[in-house]
């Protein structure tokens, strides 16, 4: 995420979504140990902390200072800053090394991620017996239905403007590549979708959407989506403007863990199978195509004709 203003970084952490801390317990319930968990793009640790009433060590990293400035504060969480000319080998080694880690979690961040450089990292420092790694994003929000038309207008002005990344976001991470097997909590293409409630005042709600990355790329570029004209709109939608409203964002998941590997004897026994199978086949086959007893004796009968014919 890019450096905010404190104004635009308040706004933002007052529009944000707080994750439902049953997400948290599902999938801890689906890892082996609960001794260390990496919080990856962790921002304001808004996820580091729901990974605290499940995880003994939380080990929290972001590229971006600021965000780490305001970090929630918590003993058992360790927040460090990787710069981007960071090696792998240095990550893994600040994170706890390798397949330390039993659960890595990147929330509302991998499509900011280097994949190839993170997914490296991952399936270093995860552990390979009952280790796992979810993802999830938001995308959207559902106010009422006098704001959302105006909200959906609003979202797709910003198509010029959207960056390969940001389109991630907005694919719902269905063109997101995922190297990890399924454990049935979304997958590869496929996220499982997911709702997150919140409650939202006029205030943060404009103030999120000022800080939102699509209007800022806009304005980087001269043109400001979220005008006079357009705020105006939304605060008669809304009407009471001291109102806080019950809102809800569309949200998208996949959990995964390292992909089991096969060992020589198990390959050997499926190539084994494949070639029984084959022959079996082979041997239905020319099964098949044996003549009967009555075909046989037809077959006598005309070669007879035909040597009488010659």
């Amino acid at each position: 995420m890019a450096a905010l203003s404190e104004k635009d970084a308040s706004a933002y952490l007052d529009a944000r979504p707080r994750y439902p801390t049953d997400w948290y317990k599902k999938i801890a319930e689906r890892t082996q140990d609960h001794k260390f968990a990496w919080d990856v793009g962790t921002g304001n640790g808004q996820a580091a902390i729901g990974l605290v009433d499940h995880y003994e060590n939380v080990v929290a990293t972001d590229i971006n200072e600021a965000q780490l400035k305001r970090a929630i504060k918590h003993s058992r969480i360790s927040y460090h800053h990787t710069p981007k000319n960071m090696s792998e080998d240095e990550m893994v080694a600040l994170i706890g090394g390798e397949n330390s880690m039993d659960l890595i979690v990147a929330a509302q961040a991998v499509h900011f991620f280097d994949l190839t450089t993170f997914y490296n990292v991952a399936k270093r420092v995860l552990r390979k017996d009952g280790g796992l790694i979810a993802i999830w994003v938001y995308n959207d929000i559902i106010i009422s239905p006098e704001i959302d038309p105006i909200m959906k207008s609003l979202v797709d002005s910003t198509l010029p403007f959207r960056t390969p990344i940001m389109n991630l976001a907005f694919d719902s991470y269905k063109t997101l590549p995922f190297p990890f097997e399924s454990i049935g909590m979304g997958s590869e293409g496929e996220p499982v979708r997911l709702d997150i409630p919140h409650k939202l005042s006029l205030k943060g709600f404009i103030g999120f959407l000022k800080s939102w990355q699509p209007a800022m790329k806009a304005k980087e570029q001269g043109v400001e989506l979220v005008d006079e004209d357009l705020i105006t709109k939304f605060e008669e939608a809304w009407g009471d403007e001291n109102q806080v409203k019950d809102v809800y964002y569309k949200a998208h998941m996949i959990v995964g863990k390292i992909p089991e590997m096969r060992s020589e004897s198990d390959k050997v026994s499926e190539d084994s199978n494949k070639d029984n199978l084959l022959q079996t086949d082979v041997g239905r086959k020319q099964e098949r195509r044996q003549p009967s007893d009555d075909e046989n004796r037809q077959s006598k009968k005309q070669n007879t004709s035909e040597d009488e014919a010659c």
